[in-house]
């Protein structure tokens, strides 16, 4: 055989083979177009989840009774209702829609009892909240809140008294190791300090966090926005009586570390006679309000008792 007829043959056979691999490889693709993967279907029963937590929680004879509803959810029943109702209303996320099955996904109650543990529930929860109980809950004192207040202090023997002011300090558990010289104090960890106003029914009337734990109270005091409303002339006007004196500027109760302002009252370090006695017990105990409400912000949420993750 010539080499020319031999040439010949191997072209033949490679437009053979070339024509074979492109009809298999067509007949992939579109096998692959005509029946494309699915994902598989989980039934996740959502309804029967529904009535279950109706049932262990939210019936007229709850499995569980409101002592255990009010452990774990950290409000009672009423006020936790009052929020699911809000938030099934007004914010698009928290309101029961049909998939495209016309199927009911999960129901506003489990979305806001999952808010606990699952971070986009969690996000819209806490967007939700502030949208719709910022206006009453977040917020400054006005003119009726200032009177009840100064009504409770002078009460109580401290009439001008609005609350007392402190801070306490938040375990930092993921502190960047950059940045942890500047958040770790005498304790060795990494913390943030949390300065908070607080009166006596526990309402927290002013926040303010994130700067870092090597910062005392004074440091705190000198970046904190607690008297910006005074100083910019935005605050309610405030007029009580002491000794047959007017006065026109409230105060809070603190311990030894704040500065000797009008709008701080300290206890007296070394009191002499029973008058000074006397009113250095009244002081102490008074101005533990704030301290109870971090105990109380503490023992309702673990998320503040325990170092943070962020």
């Amino acid at each position: 055989m010539s080499s020319s007829s031999s040439d010949e043959v191997d072209e033949a056979l490679e437009e053979m083979v070339d024509q074979v691999v492109d009809n298999f490889i067509d007949s992939i693709i579109d096998g692959q177009a005509n029946n494309p993967k699915r994902r598989a279907y989980i039934e996740r029963n959502r309804e029967r989840g529904h009535n279950q937590l109706l049932n262990d929680y939210f019936k007229e004879n709850p499995t569980y009774p409101p002592e255990m509803f009010r452990r774990r959810f950290r409000m009672n029943k009423t006020l936790f209702l009052r929020i699911v109702d809000r938030l099934s209303s007004e914010v698009p996320y928290f309101q029961q829609r049909r998939n495209a099955h016309g199927r009911y996904g999960l129901s506003a109650l489990q979305k806001c009892t999952a808010a606990t543990t699952a971070r986009l529930c969690l996000e819209n929860f806490t967007n939700g909240i502030i949208q719709l109980f910022g206006d009453e809950y977040l917020r400054i004192p006005n003119e009726d809140d200032l009177q009840r207040l100064l009504d409770v202090g002078e009460v109580r023997g401290f009439p001008g008294m609005i609350g007392s002011i402190d801070c306490m300090h938040w375990e930092w558990k993921n502190c960047p190791t950059a940045w942890k010289g500047q958040y770790t104090r005498g304790s060795g960890k990494p913390t943030i300090v949390l300065e908070t106003v607080a009166s006596q029914d526990l309402w927290i009337w002013h926040l303010f966090f994130g700067l870092p734990g090597t910062l005392n109270d004074i440091n705190v005091l000198d970046r904190s926005p607690v008297f910006d409303d005074i100083l910019q002339g935005r605050a309610p006007k405030v007029k009580f009586k002491v000794n047959n004196h007017t006065y026109r500027m409230a105060y809070y109760l603190t311990d030894g570390i704040y500065p000797n302002w009008s709008t701080f009252i300290q206890s007296i370090p070394l009191p002499q006679g029973p008058k000074a006695e006397l009113f250095a017990e009244r002081q102490e105990s008074t101005g533990k309000d704030v301290e109870q409400a971090f105990g109380v912000l503490q023992s309702r949420f673990s998320v503040v008792k325990n170092p943070a993750l962020l």
